[in-house]
């Protein structure tokens, strides 16, 4: 290898340009070497790349030309003051804790300095931003030559204990069919997860002592649409899934109501609740026989309407959605009817989609009223039918035995368990249920 040294390269005439090696040859600059730029040449210089600070600011500072920073404003707004901007001046800001969004980065202009062909101030405060700047001239000094506001934060996810815990693809359910407590250890982040769908229902009343059938309990649900767009009943359409803190959340899930004449808050089911959701238990059915009182009870889904006699006539049943909610938590129970003499049909107890029925239409035996009808979620991976009023009851033969609502007992038979079904005639309400579901990988 042949080595030229040399003081100064000069072209043999002043043609004003020196031509280093031919096209295609590598010219390699020596680690160490430095190159000036006199303010009259081009092509040198920094003008599109900085070395890194990687301790991140945490306080205001004068930022010199070359560097990156990273900005860290967790404990407040930082004040970044422009070097004295000469052609080629470059400087380059990151967003290092995600917090530009609450404390933000204020940029100073040195002097009389412009920032885009203004001398003021510049706000940067967007979460996760990184932005390069290069000094231009005089006339617009500093301008923006890349500025990135996406956050390229990867994903993290809930992470959470509690209840009976199975899986459906990228998703974690919690069941509770009992007290507990969702206790989570880790929020995640919007890449991942921050929010929870959740299915939540009170405990059925019970119904009336030969009488109304028993009110389901109230039933309350989110889209879904945050953890795999499963299956929701219209009563979640547009409800929007609840976020979540680092905290434990205790659980508490509805009994059903039982069947004690003469003791009427037992027939009334209990309520169910997380976070800030809270369902009311159902309302216990009319009596048909002598109790107090023979009217139905209002809650999640109201108890169906008595016959009591004398003398001949009927009962509404008891409202529903009662404390109110919207969505509507269920419907008003079906009105009783007493024909006379012997003959009565009770109404069914409301259900979480559909009002019960309502009892007698003048044949003897005159036929009770069925229980409403609930919703169905596939919240849990597979379609579960809940929420359904109970079956009122009436004189022998009995017209309606088997159950038509959700979870709602037929006559003489209790609400399903862990459905919040209302029970039909004489029997006790099904207790009720609460699920979580969130994405966790």
């Amino acid at each position: 290898m042949s080595e030229v040294k040399v003081n100064k390269i000069s072209p043999r005439t002043n043609c004003g340009t020196v031509q280093l090696g031919d096209s295609g040859d590598t010219i390699t600059i020596p680690a160490g070497a430095t190159i000036v730029n006199n303010g009259t040449q081009t092509g040198f210089g920094r003008t599109g790349t900085v070395d890194w600070d990687t301790t991140a600011k945490t306080a205001s500072f004068t930022a010199v030309s070359g560097v990156g920073y990273f900005v860290n404003t967790t404990s407040g707004a930082i004040t970044v003051t422009l070097p004295a901007g000469s052609a080629g001046s470059i400087v380059s800001l990151k967003d290092y804790a995600n917090t530009w969004n609450t404390n933000n980065v204020t940029l100073t202009p040195n002097g009389t300095d412009k920032i885009n062909g203004t001398n003021a101030n510049a706000i940067l405060d967007t979460q996760d931003q990184s932005v390069t700047l290069v000094y231009v001239d005089s006339t617009k000094g500093w301008r923006a030559v890349q500025d990135s506001t996406s956050d390229v934060t990867g994903g993290t996810f809930i992470c959470a204990t509690g209840g009976a815990i199975s899986c459906c693809g990228d998703y974690k359910i919690h069941t509770f069919t009992g007290p507990g407590t969702f206790c989570v250890s880790s929020v995640g982040n919007p890449a991942g997860s921050t929010t929870v769908d959740y299915l939540v229902v009170a405990g059925g009343g019970a119904a009336g002592s030969g009488g109304g059938g028993g009110g389901a309990g109230g039933y309350r649900e989110s889209s879904g649409a945050a953890s795999g767009c499963y299956s929701a009943s219209p009563l979640g359409a547009c409800v929007s899934a609840l976020p979540v803190s680092i905290t434990g959340y205790p659980i508490t899930v509805g009994g059903g109501g039982t069947v004690t004449p003469g003791d009427p808050p037992n027939r009334i089911g209990s309520n169910s609740s997380f976070s800030t959701i809270t369902s009311a238990g159902g309302g216990g059915g009319g009596c048909a026989q002598a109790c107090v009182p023979a009217t139905p009870n209002t809650g999640g889904s109201g108890g169906g309407g008595a016959a009591p006699f004398p003398p001949p006539g009927g009962l509404p049943g008891g409202a529903g959605n009662t404390p109110p909610v919207s969505p509507p938590q269920g419907n008003a129970g079906g009105g009783g009817h007493h024909q006379g003499c012997v003959y009565f049909a009770a109404g069914g107890g409301g259900g979480a989609t559909a009002v019960g029925g309502t009892g007698g239409n003048g044949s003897n035996p005159a036929p009770a009223g069925d229980g409403g009808v609930g919703a169905t979620s596939s919240i849990t991976a597979s379609p579960v039918g809940r929420a359904g009023g109970g079956n009122g009851g009436g004189d022998v033969p009995l017209r309606n035995p088997s159950p038509v609502g959700f979870g709602g007992g037929g006559a003489n038979s209790a609400g399903t368990a862990n459905t919040g079904g209302g029970g039909g005639r004489s029997s006790a309400g099904g207790s009720g249920i609460v699920v979580i579901r969130y994405k966790f990988q």
